[in-house]
């Protein structure tokens, strides 16, 4: 990972971050996991099999050969790729206990270097989706959850969108306060929604057992086989079940991989298939269930309490996915994809409850025009699965990667695990391509445009860097060059932060000319972010002489912190380096970028990377260094 500091417009800024940690056991954590990482997939049933049937269908009546074929492609579905890929295999490519989609980029990085063009485009596509699927899953949940009011009276019907607004702004709106106190609600929460689906499902199989047949491959694999395109329609939506199932490994460093593995297999899983074929039952029985299987699974006396409970596992489903766009989006500043943002934490004790502001309200805003535009989640199920089957799509290759090279699995053990995957997740992605014309092209949309975003942030950082070190002066020349003829001497110690450890640092140079001075104690800074999560403060700084009075120190980080730099100061002493905080002048580069005439970017691609680059938040606050103690030195450079 090429070193990232002031001298760079890509840094976060951050509130402090909790240094409190608190040891949870493995129930507890296996418990907080269903709320946390199974509240999306929990609530699939509310839509999945009625969008697949109805896509099978195509507005008739669903036959028993349907019915059969649509429960055993549901079923195999989360025991494929849920069960056997997420949870028994890519739960297993952590870093450092870390997961997600750019964790896996970060693994192959290392394993192949960081120049490999198509590891960092894989990463950088992968976070786009997962922002795609962010955008629609609150959107679809909610509106799944409220349309259950239309079965208790039609008069409900001209406020299922203005309740699902009012729940989805409100949702929004208390992010700023964390999800601390209400997360230890989730879990209990969604025991009870999970033993409720079980329930349900349990109350029907009764009407026709012979829906447990469905267990077996064959009735999906025939369906497939004699429906055509109508199957791979119904396929599409057969993928609604499995959405959700990122979160596994989105969520393995709050978790760990045991508590995730044991939650599915021994509760989620069972009463997930459960609904299911509850469901598939009821239709077996009644066709004319297919309306709404879900709620139509328990009494009428108990369809408002279900609509409520399904509200309720709706929205921390949606939690889910907007702690997790908080989460990448700090990872993917803190590598290099995007600008700098504004990151608060919102818990003393929990070190993953962050909220970032600008990313907040922009989710509010696209998932607000998703519900005007759709208006119901029939019509939203079309955009949902593209997403997510991409961001599977792209995890798959990206774990080739790292079984081959980081695992060093041999070539023909690689292929053999990873291709079958592959496999479905493109069958998936192809089905769910053919839903682009209804609604499909929002995700692409969205990541497209993301991936411009990412692709000149990056692009242009890049070029900006190079600029720059054409200009610089070799550090260990000055240092020389001042032992020959120093300037005047100020007390104290001058902090000089540079991303080139090599080369000295503009602010210093224009200190010189300007200033005509030299600090007692002048320390070059570089600050880095490495391809861990996290690093034990033995492994953080780092400082040697180079000079009479220079030295040249090293602060390190995980793509998952934010620098601390009067504490990575303290840590310094312990080296025997002296300071004295109320002594120290911290100096940084702020640049005045300008379009180039003939950049490295296009004009346009120029004027995004600028507006970018002013959009970023004061990287001052980021370093947390005493405001009084900073000093800022301007230049220019066009890009």
């Amino acid at each position: 990972m090429p070193a990232i500091a002031q001298d760079h417009p890509d840094l976060p800024e951050s509130a402090p971050i909790p240094t409190k940690t608190h040891g949870s056991g493995f129930w507890t954590l296996a418990l907080g996991s269903l709320g946390v990482v199974y509240g999306d997939i929990g609530t699939s049933p509310l839509y999945a099999l009625k969008e697949s049937l109805s896509a099978a269908a195509a507005g008739g009546a669903p036959t028993r050969e349907m019915v059969f074929g649509i429960v055993s492609l549901i079923l195999w579905a989360l025991i494929v790729i849920v069960s056997i890929k997420y949870v028994l295999f890519i739960l297993r490519a952590d870093n450092n206990g870390e997961g997600g989609t750019l964790t896996l980029m970060a693994l192959a990085q290392r394993a192949l270097g960081h120049n490999v063009f198509v590891i960092t485009l894989l990463g950088m596509l992968g976070a786009a989706l997962f922002y795609g699927d962010a955008i629609i899953t609150p959107a679809i949940s909610v509106l799944s959850a409220v349309e259950g009011l239309n079965l208790a009276t039609p008069a409900f019907e001209p406020y299922v969108l203005p309740i699902s607004l009012g729940i989805l702004v409100a949702l929004f709106a208390v992010q700023s306060r964390g999800t601390a106190k209400v997360a230890a609600w989730f879990g209990p929460i969604m025991v009870l929604w999970f033993v409720l689906l079980a329930l349900g499902g349990l109350r029907h199989i009764a009407d026709e057992p012979g829906i447990l047949a469905a267990l077996s491959p064959t009735y999906g694999i025939v369906f497939l086989a004699t429906h055509g395109t109508a199957g791979l329609f119904a396929l599409g939506a057969v993928f609604l079940a499995v959405t959700g199932a990122e979160a596994l490994y989105a969520d393995l460093g709050h978790f760990g991989r045991r508590p995730i593995q044991l939650a599915w297999l021994v509760f989620v899983l069972p009463c997930l298939a459960l609904n299911y074929f509850g469901q598939g039952a009821l239709i077996l029985a009644a066709p004319e269930a297919l309306e709404n299987p879900f709620f139509l699974l328990y009494p009428a006396w108990s369809l408002l309490p279900m609509v409520g409970m399904a509200t309720v596992a709706t929205i921390i489903a949606s939690q889910a996915v907007i702690t997790g766009a908080f989460s990448l989006t700090q990872q993917a500043i803190q590598l290099g994809l995007l600008p700098r943002m504004e990151i608060r934490w919102t818990s003393e004790k929990e070190r993953g409850q962050i909220y970032v502001p600008r990313v907040n309200w922009l989710l509010l805003a696209a998932v607000i025009f998703l519900v005007i535009i759709f208006r119901t989640s029939s019509a939203l199920s079309h955009a949902y699965g593209l997403a997510v089957t991409g961001t599977m799509v792209v995890t798959t290759v990206m774990a080739f990667f790292v079984v081959r090279y980081f695992w060093r699995w041999s070539l023909a053990a690689s292929v053999t695990v990873i291709v079958p995957f592959l496999v479905v997740d493109t069958i998936f992605l192809a089905a769910n391509a053919l839903k682009i014309p209804q609604g499909g092209w929002m995700p692409l949309v969205v990541g497209a445009a993301l991936m411009v975003v990412m692709g000149t942030w990056r692009r242009g950082t890049r070029i900006l860097f190079e600029k720059t070190r054409k200009i610089d002066v070799p550090l260990l020349d000055l240092v020389k060059m001042l032992e020959k003829s120093p300037p005047h001497r100020v007390k104290g110690t001058g902090v000089f932060l540079t991303s080139d450890p090599e080369t000295a640092p503009s602010a210093l140079l224009h200190n010189l000319k300007h200033n005509k001075v030299l600090h007692e104690q002048n320390v070059i800074l570089t600050v880095t972010i490495q391809d861990a999560p996290r690093l034990e403060d033995g492994d953080r700084v780092g400082i040697e002489p180079i000079g009479e009075s220079f030295w040249r120190a090293t602060m390190a980080y995980g793509y998952m912190e934010t620098p601390d730099i009067p504490h990575g100061l303290a840590l310094l002493r312990k080296q025997g380096f002296k300071f004295d905080i109320m002594a120290t002048s911290f100096f940084v580069s702020r640049r005045s970028l300008r379009p180039a005439v003939q950049g490295g970017m296009p004009l346009w691609q120029d004027k995004l990377f600028i507006g970018l680059a002013k959009s970023a938040s004061d990287a001052t606050d980021f370093f947390r260094i005493p405001t009084g103690r900073v000093l800022e030195v301007g230049t220019q450079v066009t890009v």
